[in-house]
């Protein structure tokens, strides 16, 4: 079976589980990797993720990595917001490899950045390759799953999603990025900074409402603080009561007036009950709970790793997870099957 040569962009808590999970994967090569943190250029990336060498150096040079292994696909995780990363996508695009990026915004791009998008779109065109925005979170358990679950009603009402999640078994940067340990005072500050926000919840409901053919008036959200009546702790970081043990955030697309998708997000320490909830108000209804939800580190690198087959095979341009067959943990000879067109 021939090898997918691949290339890890960007090598942290995120870009070090996607290369430990597609080294698991029969049929993927591993090929190289790039950061431009001086702390890991030129170290080995089996080290750094593995704690056993590789033969692969991490470079900063993107550039020349790129030309000299031509890989079929590089795997990107670097930043959240998509005006942030765009030089590194270009660059990527125009080397002449399909793309798989874990930037929250390029999951659904063209509600803020329609500019960017078809930018993006045109290159991936003209190179012909395939872009792809994805993770767990958006890319899939608040946006595919709810589409797919849509699949069984024949009218649709309204959509709720929920994510009820135990940050204390999430890395620390998430723990840090829901405010874990704050004052009130200081998560309110933090908030309006924008530095203490779920990234995706904007383009999960619009991927949503495109999937529906539904045209939306706006979309609200609000960012609040969960506070710890009592003291929680995780390896990272000890809350005690009144601090902020984590984020409760929701958003809303309306449509005609009315709350129409309805997502939610608590993601805190001490969460006793961590689940994943669809619920839609439809005919017939569907109301589906997955208990103990789903690891998010965990299931973003195997959405990554396992929408490989489908990018390979899928148009040149930019596509979205509703645009591609469904994906599965299954990687096999499928690739062989499925040819751009």
């Amino acid at each position: 079976m021939k090898e997918t040569k691949i290339v890890q962009f960007g090598v942290g808590p995120i870009g070090a589980t996607l290369v430990k999970y597609a080294l698991q994967k029969e049929g993927i090569k591993l090929v190289g990797a790039v950061d431009i943190d001086k702390n890991k250029v030129g170290k080995d990336l089996g080290e750094l993720t593995l704690g056993k060498k590789l033969g692969l150096p991490i470079t900063d040079d993107a550039d020349r990595l790129l030309a000299r292994t031509m890989p079929d696909v590089v795997l990107h995780s670097t930043g959240s917001y998509l005006k942030d990363v765009k030089t590194q996508l270009l660059k990527i695009i125009d080397s002449g490899t399909d793309l798989i990026s874990t930037c929250e915004e390029l999951s659904y791009p063209f509600l803020k950045h329609p500019d960017i998008s078809k930018e993006l779109d045109k290159r991936a065109c003209k190179n012909g390759v395939t872009v792809l925005g994805t993770g767990v979170n958006p890319g899939f358990v608040m946006d595919s799953l709810v589409i797919m679950s849509t699949g069984v009603c024949q009218e649709v009402k309204k959509i709720r999603s929920n994510r009820i999640q135990d940050a204390s078994v999430r890395r620390l940067p998430f723990q840090k990025k829901i405010g874990a340990g704050l004052s009130p005072d200081e998560f309110k500050a933090k908030v309006a900074e924008g530095t203490i926000k779920h990234v995706g919840f904007a383009e999960s409901i619009a991927m949503i409402a495109s999937a529906l053919g539904w045209s939306l008036d706006r979309i609200d959200e609000k960012v609040e603080p969960k506070i710890a009546e009592k003291a929680v702790a995780s390896d990272y970081i000890k809350v005690e009561p009144g601090q902020v043990a984590g984020v409760n955030q929701t958003a809303w697309g309306i449509r005609d007036g009315e709350q129409a998708i309805t997502l939610n997000l608590q993601a805190y320490l001490g969460c006793s009950e961590p689940r994943e909830e669809i619920v839609i108000d439809g005919q017939p209804p569907v109301h589906l709970i997955i208990e103990g939800g789903i690891h998010g580190d965990l299931a973003t690198a195997a959405v990554v790793v396992n929408s490989i087959p489908r990018v390979i095979g899928a148009r040149p341009g930019f596509v979205t997870m509703k645009d591609l067959p469904l994906p599965s943990a299954w990687f096999g000879e499928l690739k062989q099957f499925m040819k751009k067109v």
